[in-house]
């Protein structure tokens, strides 16, 4: 695996850097800006990034993981509040049964612990801004399974204030796609770039929240001197910046995978990466609101924004958990075993 960038992928995150650079919220109180927040949405829409796992003419996606993965974590570091995420996973997933892409905004349907898609119960909208349907799974009679489309009532705001999360409509019922059931490896695919995909949002997430407080220990001063001199915030970011590489890593690696290994191993790098992505995320930003001081607990500071991201990526497609539950059996390994 070779983990340079190429010219092209370069190219991608230098405009995904532009993009969330003039149009991020930057503040909290940015966040209520929707002037702002329908420009990004407009800006992502034109670059066509939603569509990055689109089905070509033979049926291949447009772009590889990797390139999904460049801006999902372009996007979070600005901590951008329109969709991509889901959309994106849900573009992929119409590609896999061989449907016509999404004539009106949807994402995915998740059950309610967000660990894997729905099938035939409740389900949960994430990255629902806009979304008017989602897609879930139901089971076919060949034995697979079938994606369905289910209408969504409008969404709202939970954990992330940056992707709010919406529900089934009362009255909706799923209705299947007109493409071809999955296979368990299509799902295991899905899942691989999903899990590669919320990696990569939780290391633009961390990588955020470290240039927030960096930043902030260069500005502020005590006893005369940036708290940024002293030797324990200086740890303190030192650490983070290690746990936030070694996870940006092992999620450069999980990318490649999911279109260059067989879908059990690309599952097995997924879970691996998210695995260490999830317990580095929540560490490394709590880490940004300690540097912070007082003011990291207050509404004001954008530290939390980057917190409440990190713990609904987290979420979605299960946490470090389930994931070490995936690498074990991805190695034989159960509860027979003792260690699950």
């Amino acid at each position: 695996m070779d983990v340079r960038l190429s010219p092209e992928q370069r190219a991608l995150r230098d405009s995904a850097v532009q993009v969330v650079t003039r149009l991020g919220p930057g503040t909290v109180a940015g966040l209520d800006d929707d002037d702002r927040r329908a420009r990004l949405d407009a800006a992502i829409e034109a670059a066509g990034w939603r569509e990055l796992r689109t089905a070509t003419g033979d049926g291949r996606p447009w772009a590889s993981a990797v390139e999904v993965a460049i801006v999902a974590e372009e996007l979070a570091r600005g901590v951008a509040d329109a969709p991509f995420l889901g959309p994106t996973l849900a573009a992929d997933l119409r590609r896999r049964t061989g449907a016509a892409p999404a004539t009106t905004p949807e994402t995915i349907g998740l059950r309610p612990d967000l660990a894997s898609l729905a099938s035939g119960g409740p389900a949960v909208a994430v990255d629902a801004a806009g979304a008017t349907a989602a897609l879930v799974l139901q089971p076919a009679a060949d034995g697979g399974h079938a994606v369905a489309r289910v209408d969504l009532a409008p969404a709202e705001v939970q954990a992330d204030l940056t992707r709010p999360t919406a529900h089934p409509s009362e009255a909706a019922s799923p209705v299947s796609l007109e493409g071809r059931t999955l296979t368990d490896d299509d799902l295991t695919a899905w899942t691989a770039l999903g899990l590669a995909t919320t990696c990569a949002d939780l290391v633009g997430t961390m990588r955020g929240a470290i240039d927030l407080a960096a930043g902030y220990a260069a500005e502020r001063h005590q006893y005369g001197r940036p708290v940024g001199s002293f030797q324990a915030v200086q740890h303190l970011l030192a650490d983070a910046l290690v746990a936030m590489e070694g996870a940006r890593s092992a999620t450069l690696h999980a990318a490649w995978s999911v279109d260059a290994l067989p879908p059990d191993e690309a599952l097995a790098a997924g879970a691996v990466a998210k695995a260490w992505s999830a317990r580095a995320a929540r560490s490394v930003c709590e880490t940004a609101i300690q540097v912070h001081g007082g003011i990291g607990n207050t509404w004001e500071c954008l530290a939390h924004v980057h917190l409440r991201r990190a713990l609904l990526s987290t979420d979605v497609l299960g946490g470090t958990g389930p994931n070490l539950d995936r690498v074990l059996a991805s190695q034989g390994i159960g509860g027979r075993d003792g260690l699950r």
